[in-house]
């Protein structure tokens, strides 16, 4: 199988290293979260595991940000439509394929915000600045050519498609920042600051705020 991707840094400017720089901050910042969730003594349940999973999907995240393994996504579907002769009606598959991410977007906001409804309103955030994103990154990755030729357009100098996933890592780490905060108010009306922040520091180092 011949296909045009090859392992390498995938977005070698300054845009795509802030990306990942970004991607980084908020790893750490949701991991602070999951880790003082735990030193708050709160039951181990929903919303200690929505932010367990989201500090390790913005691990791969990050990481596929420079691997660009969305592309070799792309050239292996490109491969495939030419192998089995249907390259020719791939806008079908691809109108096929976004309507597929939007219907799974739609359903997973859907379930999420059934199982989250008690969650507090910064989790909320999170996982919308989550569910934009992962529906970027597959709309993305589905090479359509009007949406290619959107996202590598500029606004004031900068590429929409920096713009957009900065946008969601931003909407992440605000609610990330919000829940933490929350939970040092909670550890503070029980006097277990100390507790929190110990839990919280052992395993992300991020400013406070």
């Amino acid at each position: 199988m011949d296909i045009g991707w090859r392992p390498g840094i995938g977005d070698p400017t300054f845009g795509g290293w802030a990306t990942v720089f970004l991607y980084v901050v908020a790893t750490l910042s949701c991991l602070r979260t999951t880790l003082a969730m735990r030193g708050a003594r709160l039951p181990v349940g929903e919303t200690f595991a929505f932010w367990r999973n989201v500090t390790i999907l913005f691990v791969a995240l990050g990481i596929n940000k420079q691997l660009d393994l969305q592309t070799l996504f792309t050239e292996i579907g490109r491969v495939v439509a030419r192998d089995y002769g249907w390259y020719g009606q791939r806008a079908d598959v691809q109108i096929a394929f976004i309507i597929l991410v939007g219907l799974s977007a739609l359903g997973t906001v859907v379930f999420m915000t059934a199982r989250l409804r008690r969650a507090p309103a910064s989790t909320a955030v999170t996982f919308f600045g989550v569910a934009f994103l992962l529906a970027f990154i597959f709309v993305r990755a589905g090479s359509f050519h009007h949406i290619d030729r959107f996202i590598h357009t500029s606004i004031f100098g900068f590429q929409w498609n920096w713009v957009l996933e900065i946008g969601g890592i931003c909407l992440v780490m605000a609610g990330s920042r919000s829940r933490y905060a929350r939970l040092v108010r909670r550890a503070k009306a029980r006097g277990d600051v100390p507790a929190l922040r110990r839990h919280s520091s052992a395993g992300a180092r991020t400013p406070e705020g």
